[in-house]
């Protein structure tokens, strides 16, 4: 739960802070500029109030980490959900509107679910999940993200190493194997997710594992 609260904050920071210029730089989401990944993360700080306002008494179906949908195929950044974002994003015209935008709708996220009972379950997208997976699965969602934003701005603070550590705990579960401890957290979560190739050194010391890789999530 306090992970959720450290990720999503320092992600909302390191886009408060961006010149209004990188923006219009590229993401590390295939397709997307800065702009249009943060328009994405307006939406799932709407999913988030709107998931934590949606109980249910239903006993749970996934957690934190079956709530992700894995494929091998990354995303080609043409679909119309991934038009759809380019064009809402586009339609702020000013960089700050956007910044407002996830400040405002952001700050509300945070502040349900800190209030939110970690035991509660709740229900998203057909499945239910207690508060606390559902945060939990956030965090790997934030910490990635975070990710993105920085791909192309190396002057921009990345996430929180705590963060970092979790999330690849996470895709760990995920993959149903650990990454090699010569891996830096940030390199298992780009290579493990897709979001680069592996280096000839790296995929020396992933061996086998590197036949389950990329997990894409969604």
């Amino acid at each position: 739960m306090d992970l959720f609260a450290y990720s999503w904050a320092a992600l909302r920071a390191a886009v408060a802070d961006l010149p209004d210029e990188d923006f219009a730089r590229p993401s590390g989401c295939t397709g997307w500029l800065v702009r249009d990944l943060v328009f994405h993360l307006v939406i799932d700080a709407q999913d988030v109030l709107i998931t934590l306002v949606t109980p249910t008494e239903a006993p749970p179906t996934r957690d934190a980490a079956t709530y992700w949908d894995v494929s091998a195929s990354p995303p080609a950044g043409d679909g119309p959900f991934d038009a759809l974002t380019v064009r809402l994003a586009a339609a702020y015209e000013e960089p700050r509107l956007l910044r407002y935008h996830l400040d405002d709708l952001g700050s509300a996220a945070g502040r349900a679910a800190g209030l939110a009972d970690p035991d509660l379950r709740v229900e998203t997208q057909g499945e239910v999940l207690t508060v606390r997976d559902y945060l939990d699965a956030y965090v790997l969602e934030w910490t990635l993200h975070h990710l993105d934003l920085i791909a192309h701005l190396p002057d921009v603070p990345g996430p929180p190493p705590e963060s970092s550590t979790y999330a690849r705990r996470l895709l760990e579960r995920i993959a149903g194997a650990p990454f090699p401890g010569s891996l830096t957290d940030e390199a298992a979560l780009r290579v493990g997710t897709g979001r680069r190739a592996p280096t000839e050194a790296e995929s020396s010391v992933l061996d086998t594992m590197t036949t389950r890789l990329p997990l894409v999530l969604s």
